[in-house]
């Protein structure tokens, strides 16, 4: 592990980064925006395990069995989840042939892993017979956002494929953790008692309470 003994280095202000094999290449590169998205992802997640630590803290004696339950094993899933997303954004940022023996990579456990993950939450949860709006708890909506800015990284990722390969282990976790994403908030809003909010198609504004001067007239 290299030693970050400075933060800045004056290398950046030509508008340039450099990738894990030295290369130079333009801050808004395709290749850059695509694991820049993931660093945003793991950082909302990030807000997500900040707010169960608060759940964990403070939710009240009567109902803390189950909820803390739920809450425990959903970080444990968050904390690798954000390890998973630190490799795959450092293979991101390494062009294929800078890789070495023994680079931490995305592999096809690690979808089947998410797979194994949505099914555990499903089971305590019923099934959807509707569209849900994103909300409910802190950590329920941190993970809807999570959700919403993983599919803005999948999209970058099948737009850097046009151009440049990208293996399909990395495409199908990506593809799953949005699927995660979205059921983990489904799961630890129930567990904290969030009821959902239903998409209202036929939905209209609220009604504005009478003014005392129009009552007047």
């Amino acid at each position: 592990m290299p030693k970050l003994t400075r933060i800045y280095t004056r290398t950046g202000d030509d508008g340039t980064t450099g990738l894990v094999g030295g290369q130079r290449v333009k801050k808004n590169a395709l290749r850059i925006e695509a694991y820049g998205t993931i660093d945003e992802l793991s950082s909302v997640i990030g807000l997500a395990r900040t707010a169960l630590t608060d759940v964990l803290r403070t939710r009240p004696v009567q109902d803390i069995r189950h909820a803390h339950e739920v809450a425990r094993e959903l970080d444990a899933w968050l904390a690798w989840t954000q390890d998973a997303l630190f490799n795959l954004g450092s293979d991101l940022a390494t062009l294929p042939d800078d890789r070495w023996e023994g680079m931490p990579l995305i592999g096809t456990t690690d979808a089947t892993a998410l797979e194994r993950a949505i099914d555990r939450a499903q089971q305590d949860l019923e099934p959807l017979a509707n569209f849900i709006l994103p909300g409910g708890s802190y950590p329920g909506a941190f993970l809807h956002q999570a959700r919403t800015v993983c599919r803005r990284a999948e999209r970058l990722l099948f737009t850097l494929l046009d151009t440049e390969p990208i293996t399909p282990e990395v495409l199908r976790y990506v593809n799953r953790l949005s699927d995660a994403l979205f059921v983990w908030s489904r799961w630890i809003n129930h567990a904290l008692e969030q009821p959902e909010h239903l998409w209202n198609a036929k939905t209209a504004p609220p009604e504005l309470p009478l003014r005392s001067e129009d009552t007047n007239r």
